[in-house]
């Protein structure tokens, strides 16, 4: 229990204090970010023949070369591990959490060239898991999630910073305390009533249409010098107001020769609480892409214009479908958002890549360190750099139970599920070809036929070759299953709620367009796309593919990959605006001989990345 000798008010839910009465944290911890993918030039700056050289990116990045991130994970962690960095430099927080009853993760299905959205995209078991840890509870789970990411919001603001919390009535009143508790009642600036005149509202129910959400506006300090800029609107109509003058240091009314009162139209009004703008509507091609929880972008915008400047960071850390980075870049700020669902991160960067002069931008993820420290853990590894082998074989009995697979002893085959045997994947780094090489080798030698491995990442280009080659020299039937996230999330494991998926698998050619026999100009092909378990895809879905493309939502070209970051130097994408997707690339010329690594990567309708690499060389 709380001290109960401190006499002031406060929300207290199970949970927040031990048996002893202390304050319980969950904090996190700071783990390392990896940059999985650097957007170069988006489609919208592109021009035919045009090379953005902003950056030279075979060189380290300089101290003064900002690049905003785009980061996929649980923003605990991501938090967490922003804060050596940033503790204390944002400038400003926008915050648009789930706070309703039901899920907030669904989105719209588009497939092909049809801009008709099917069925909801039910959500991701991990993202089911992040709705069961908020809501699981009732209120006091969604309060124990809200508090522990309000304090690390804290410790990322700088002195001068505002924060933003966006909120509907059912939970708004229970945040208001948490924010009193946590920033300080006297940094509280105010409640803003965004009051959507526009929304279509169901005659059918028994009570008052809702028409507005709260937002929560709070500084860090209104001791320092924080950031305010005063707005002003334009009224519906003009008013008459009296016009005031100063004579002899006083304010008095204007007066005409003859003595009359004068009165001047006004047209404008300074900027209130109330704030009417529009919800979006489907129909808006221009800016909706089928987010139920999307939010107008002149929205943001306004936050931004109130209590940011040019230059200014801004974080967001559940950023749905990217709004609050659309409003960021367009208004030259720098940015930093994100966002737990595979599918958020990939709406928000299609976003950001059709605004004109869009910067570079990063994604990133806590990848191998986030799952190196879930195995130190949970099985009991002090040293997550050098894991003993209690633990690795802890991690791998514990792959092989969900997987409902067999231990076996091997020094490649770790298990065996019915007639297959199964080998499973290091935590911290991905499963190469030489590692599936030894255990088909081993797998032969056993006399068995199928072998399944198990992989959290995989060696680039490795999934059409090898496949064949297992059957054509082992005679061994592959499968490559991905290991999912959600394996690290305890809540998920107890529910069962953990399946293995298969890689999918493209095709791809590259043409050379260079007379000269130099092989210096060439292009890329799509070719074929398969994803694997399509029992899984819902039934409307699979109704509304006629074609291998229409899984297809993005593609991205990296004309020389290094084995690091994925450069994306290319790409085209599906819009509403534009569903038609190119299945061939523009040309590209190298300017040097040599043999390069031209990487392709598929994101597919419901978020998925899959690649594959081709070898080139240039005489």
């Amino acid at each position: 229990m709380p001290n109960l000798n401190i006499i002031k008010p406060e929300l207290i839910w199970p949970g927040k204090y031990d048996e002893n009465g202390n304050r319980l944290e969950n904090r996190g911890v700071a783990l390392p970010f990896q940059v999985v993918e650097t957007i170069r030039e988006g489609r919208a700056t592109r021009e035919p023949g045009r090379t953005l050289e902003l950056f030279n990116f075979s060189k380290p990045q300089e101290q003064s070369e900002w690049r905003n991130k785009l980061i996929w994970g649980d923003n605990l962690l991501v938090m967490a591990s922003l804060l050596e960095e940033f503790a204390g430099k944002v400038d400003l927080i926008y915050i648009d959490p789930p706070y309703g009853t039901g899920s907030d993760f669904s989105f719209k299905v588009v497939v092909g060239d049809d801009d008709d959205p099917l069925s909801g995209k039910e959500p991701s078991i991990l993202e089911e898991k992040a709705y069961r840890d908020t809501w699981g509870s009732g209120l006091q789970s969604y309060l124990g999630m809200m508090a522990s990411r309000l304090e690390l919001l804290r410790n990322l603001l700088a002195e001068t910073g505002s924060i933003f919390v966006h909120l509907d009535v059912h939970v708004g009143p229970y945040v208001k305390i948490l924010m009193d508790e946590i920033f300080g009642k006297d940094n509280f600036q105010n409640e803003i009533t965004w009051y959507y005149y526009n929304k279509i509202h169901d005659s059918r129910k028994k009570l008052l249409p809702k028409a507005h959400d709260q937002i929560l506006y709070y500084v860090k300090s209104k001791s320092s010098s924080y950031t305010y800029n005063p707005l002003t609107e334009n009224r519906d109509e003009p008013v008459k107001q009296l016009k005031r003058v100063k004579v002899n240091g006083k304010m008095i009314n204007a007066r005409d020769e003859e003595g009359k009162v004068i009165y001047q139209e006004k047209t404008t009004r300074t900027l209130d609480t109330i704030w009417r703008i529009r919800c979006l509507q489907p129909a808006n091609k221009a800016e909706w892409v089928h987010y139920e929880t999307q939010k107008p972008v002149d929205l943001i915008e306004r936050i931004l214009a109130v209590a940011s400047n040019p230059g200014d960071l801004v974080l967001d850390c559940f950023v749905g479908s990217g709004t609050s980075l659309v409003a960021a870049e367009r208004n030259n700020r720098r940015w930093i958002g994100c966002d737990l669902g595979r599918f958020a991160i990939h709406t928000t960067r299609k976003r950001l890549l059709d605004i004109p002069d869009c910067k570079p931008f990063e994604i990133l993820n806590l990848g191998k360190y986030e799952r190196k420290y879930w195995q130190g853990v949970t099985f009991g590894d002090e040293r997550p750099a050098e894991p003993d082998r209690v633990a690795l074989a802890a991690y791998v009995r514990f792959i092989l139970d969900l997987y409902h697979a067999q231990p076996v002893q091997g020094a490649h085959i770790h298990g065996r599920k019915g007639p297959a045997l199964v080998h499973v994947g290091a935590v911290d780094a991905p499963v190469t070809i030489n590692e599936i090489n030894e255990a088909l080798t081993e797998c032969a030698a056993l006399g068995q036929q199928e072998l399944h491995v198990l992989g959290w990442e995989w060696e680039m280009g490795l999934y059409d070759p090898l496949t064949q080659q297992a059957r054509r020299e082992y005679g061994i039937r592959l499968r490559l299953l991905n290991i999912p996230r959600e394996v690290m999330e305890k809540r998920a494991v107890e529910c069962g709620d953990i399946r293995f998926f298969d890689l999918a698998w493209l095709d791809a050619d590259i043409m050379t367009l260079d007379t000269s026999r130099r092989n210096s100009k060439i292009k890329v092909a799509l070719k074929d796309f398969v994803m694997p378990d399509t029992d899984l895809i819902p039934d409307e879905v699979r109704a509304n593919i006629r074609k291998w493309s229409d899984y297809i939502d993005y593609w991205a070209v990296d004309w020389d990959f290094r084995h690091d970051t994925f450069m994306n130097q290319w790409q085209n994408y599906r819009t509403r605006q534009n569903r038609k997707l190119e299945l061939e690339s523009a040309p590209h010329e190298y300017t040097q001989p040599g043999r390069y690594q031209v990487l392709i990567k598929v994101v597919d309708i419901f978020g998925n990345d899959t690649s594959r690499l081709l070898l080139w060389e240039v005489a």
